[in-house]
């Protein structure tokens, strides 16, 4: 007669023992007495059931993202610098661009509108638009003379943009007049002015 255990124990005749679920013998082991693998126990020739195979580093894990944690903060850093050179290129450019409408408003004769269109109020209040415009006519310049700006600077401070600009106008006749413009304020208007001929 069989023994109803006999299913079974048929590939563990020498232990005579029925495995627990989850305790099958490993890949590659045969059917040994006394080996089942169980869960967290590797076999003893190795590994995933495969001899001299070593279980996979994982250090490289960790280097691999501090690696992609530095990359993506030296992404942004390039990002924010780029930005910021942009601003600082638009700030200097209009900068440029508002020194220059003054001066070709003043070289043409219209020096009426470029104290209107361009003076501070404050300024305005110091410098009369008499004053200014005899001021201008005493320096004899006229269409031959070229502005030059050597130094352009803007910027924000204490929430108020500004802009220096320095430079030069050649007139004929060897002629030369040092600029110094100052402009202030959301709306970037003039508020020091300096047209000196240089001796």
């Amino acid at each position: 007669m069989s023994n109803p255990q006999e299913p079974y124990q048929r590939g563990y005749p020498s232990t005579g023992q029925i495995p627990a679920p989850g305790q099958l013998p490993a890949p590659g082991q045969g059917h040994t007495a006394g080996h089942i693998a169980t869960p967290g126990q590797l076999p003893a020739d190795g590994p995933f059931g495969l001899p001299g195979q070593q279980p996979p580093v994982r250090g490289h894990r960790r280097l691999w993202s501090i690696l992609g944690i530095v990359a993506g903060v030296l992404v942004l850093v390039i990002i924010g610098l780029l930005i910021l050179l942009n601003i600082v290129n638009a700030a200097t450019n209009q900068a440029r661009g508002l020194a220059d409408g003054f001066t070709k408003l003043v070289l043409s004769g219209d020096t009426s509108k470029a104290y209107d269109d361009y003076l501070d109020p404050a300024l305005k209040e110091q410098l009369s638009k008499e004053a200014f415009i005899a001021g201008v006519k005493t320096l004899e310049m006229d269409s031959s003379c070229k502005p030059a700006y050597n130094n352009v600077k803007a910027g924000t401070e204490n929430n108020i943009k500004s802009a220096d600009i320095t430079g030069l106008i050649t007139c004929d006749g060897d002629r030369n007049i040092d600029l110094v413009y100052r402009f202030e304020g959301e709306e970037l208007k003039m508020v020091n002015i300096k047209l000196k001929p240089q001796v």
